[in-house]
């Protein structure tokens, strides 16, 4: 007989307890930080969208409206937005409302501020004589916080029900912040395989930016937020346009770093072959279209965007920082570089676009390890298990702030 065909751990069944209490479905409020794009926005997308509707009923909300916002709402979720400005007691009351009037049975978090007002708005709700809903928490950055900030997360952790970390990177984050209490479990973020793996180029990206027909075309999407990198790719860029003169770099997001950037494009002499688009709707398909994939994080709790292009089975070059080691492994799955190392960068890029074997064979390890171990079906299972386990714990107690 031949030996078993290895099993889909993306396809494996499913076994579920019943539900606490008889109850026919969990009411799950997811809470968001803002509604602006952002990988923790795509990482709720993708969840809400994939998670089993029979078991758990999922609606929104936000503090602050956005296109996030907007795109889970045409998807046909409740979305409710509490804009209380920079007001964090005004905001713990309206979640807490909202949370009782709706019934919830689980608050799930994302983003520090989420985590803040979703924790106390929670703990309201249990002072008020009503059931408490149970708090889950995912941790998404890897942003470094002030002292006052790490102290109130230190203080309401305990008042948690499960943290989430999407790298363990993050799982060293929260352990170095001092935060214990709730169990803590590393779920990566995944993403949609059957979308990806049938996924055409954008067939527009070279006429809407006026781009030769044999242009390679390297690309960057993230936030134009100083921790992304941006400035070292832009200084990179001259190195790369020295052995490869046609080559175009995409920068695709927006953020407050846009005008900055510009300048430095100009400053560099490089502005007539990088291209700054913007927000873009179809970023899979932008990112379908390019020749490399680049990620030059200063941090990144996980790199989202580079995963969407191994799943594309794009070659990749990141920097050797945060999660991004424990999806690309150098030479194998992609190229990694030292973050702030333009030289470095910018010969990791000419090399993939000059390498065309090495190209191909990183990309398709890339993708292989995306079906392995990134499936979104994965990501989903291992929250719906959290949520199940939360409602079945034993109700914490009142931790004193």
């Amino acid at each position: 007989m031949g030996r078993p065909l290895p099993s889909d751990p993306c396809a494996e069944p499913v076994t579920r307890l019943p539900l606490p209490g008889g109850r026919d479905r969990l009411r799950i409020v997811q809470l968001l930080a803002t509604g602006t794009n952002g990988g923790a926005q795509e990482h709720l997308f993708n969840l809400a969208t994939r998670i089993d509707r029979d078991r758990y009923e999922v609606s929104i909300c936000s503090l602050g409206p956005g296109p996030a916002v907007r795109k889970l709402e045409r998807a046909g979720f409740p979305v409710c937005v509490i804009d209380a400005g920079e007001d964090d007691a005004t905001a713990v009351e309206l979640v807490a409302a909202h949370l009782a009037a709706i019934r919830a049975d689980v608050v799930h978090g994302h983003m520090y501020r989420a985590e803040v007002v979703g924790t106390q708005a929670a703990w309201r709700v249990g002072e008020t004589g009503r059931p408490r809903p149970a708090i889950v928490n995912t941790v998404h950055s890897s942003r470094i916080r002030v002292h006052e900030d790490r102290a109130l997360l230190r203080s309401l952790t305990p008042r948690m029900d499960h943290l989430i970390a999407v790298s363990r990177s993050i799982v060293r984050k929260i352990e170095d912040e001092g935060r214990v209490g709730p169990p803590v479990s590393l779920v990566y973020n995944g993403v949609d395989l059957d979308r990806y793996d049938h996924q055409e180029p954008c067939c527009t990206l070279r006429e809407e930016y006026d781009m030769p027909d044999d242009a390679p075309i390297v690309g960057v999407v993230a936030r134009l937020e100083p921790e992304k990198g941006h400035p070292t790719l832009l200084e990179a860029w001259p190195a790369v346009l020295a052995r490869v003169p046609e080559a175009r770099l995409l920068v695709v997001g927006e953020g407050s770093r846009h005008e900055a950037l510009a300048e430095q494009a100009r400053a560099l002499g490089i502005d007539g072959r990088v291209v700054f688009t913007g927000r873009r709707d179809d970023v899979p398909a932008v990112t379908a279209a390019l020749d490399v994939a680049v990620l030059p994080s200063y941090r990144e709790a996980q790199g989202l965007s580079i995963l969407e292009a191994m799943a594309l089975s794009r070659p990749v070059v990141a920097t050797n920082v945060g999660g991004i080691p424990e999806m690309i492994v150098d030479g194998l799955t992609g190229l990694l570089v030292p973050p702030h190392d333009a030289a470095a960068l910018g010969a990791a890029i000419a090399r993939l676009l000059l390498d065309h074997p090495l190209a191909d064979t990183l990309a398709r390890a890339a993708h292989d390890l995306v079906h392995e171990r990134f499936c979104v079906e994965m990501m989903v299972r291992a929250v719906e298990s959290i949520y199940d386990a939360s409602l079945r714990a034993e109700p914490r107690e009142l931790v004193a702030v």
